[in-house]
């Protein structure tokens, strides 16, 4: 498979007065199309400041990236925004769901962003397709306040997926879920890796990362390990529970 990702020493530092943090220290990595690969480190250990950059919320302070074979360190805030916008999507712990809406604008939100705006019709479709894959269309029009958990995270995938993105980044998905649903999102992920979707999962928790194929350990700033993941049984006993 093609690669999707690479870096060459790629690096953040925060600079406050003369204090000089160094978040991420000279990580090179590649990560091909359709890969499911999980980051994961303690508090503190930079892999949400990678995925950050990685999904063009932060720019690094030295290296390369490479995103579909073009290097995209040097592209405006425009260029990115526009890459962001149609080619990545977003899963975050907190949700980050809009109070007062129905589930229906919280996913079609992504669409008003698109350079060239879609029909009604076309709209309906996608978040109606995008619900259907996280097993929410019958809940479509209630509001975001009438859900459990599970179901706002379930909505903020389907929210990520709505664009047809060929990279989705989930950061923490299961942190603020009971373990029963914090399973039915990994499974959801595990089924959009099984189609095609190239997933990148920042988590602290070991049996999350273990629903992936790769494991990236990061400490200190530093890529400390590059793993396959062998040993699924885990993953795989829990994904018996959910049949």
């Amino acid at each position: 498979m093609p690669n999707l990702i690479k870096t060459k020493n790629l690096s953040k530092t925060y600079v406050t007065g003369e204090v000089e943090t160094k978040a991420v220290c000279g990580v090179s990595f590649e990560i091909e199309e359709g890969d499911f690969v999980t980051i994961m480190g303690p508090s503190g250990s930079g892999k949400s400041t990678l995925m950050q950059m990685l999904g063009f919320l932060d720019r690094p302070t030295k290296g390369e990236y490479f995103f579909e074979d073009k290097i995209v360190t040097g592209f405006s805030d425009d260029e990115l925004a526009r890459i962001r916008n149609e080619k990545i999507g977003f899963v975050f712990q907190s949700f980050n769901l809009l109070p007062r809406t129905t589930v229906f604008e919280n996913v079609e939100l992504p669409l008003l962003y698109f350079k060239n705006r879609i029909s009604k019709k076309e709209t309906e479709r996608r978040v109606k397709e995008a619900l259907r894959s996280v097993m929410l269309e019958h809940r479509m029009y209630h509001y975001t306040n009438q859900l459990s958990g599970g179901e706002k995270q379930r909505v903020a995938i389907a929210r990520a997926l709505v664009n047809n993105p060929e990279l989705v980044f989930a950061d923490e998905p299961t942190g603020n879920l009971d373990s029963k649903s914090g399973l039915q999102i990994m499974k959801i992920l595990q089924n959009l890796n099984e189609s095609g979707k190239t997933i990148i999962l920042v988590t602290h928790e070991t049996y999350t990362s273990q629903h992936a194929k790769r494991l990236l350990k990061m400490q200190d700033g530093a890529l400390v390990g590059d793993d396959i993941i062998k040993n699924r049984l885990i993953a795989d006993r829990e994904r018996g529970l959910m049949k």
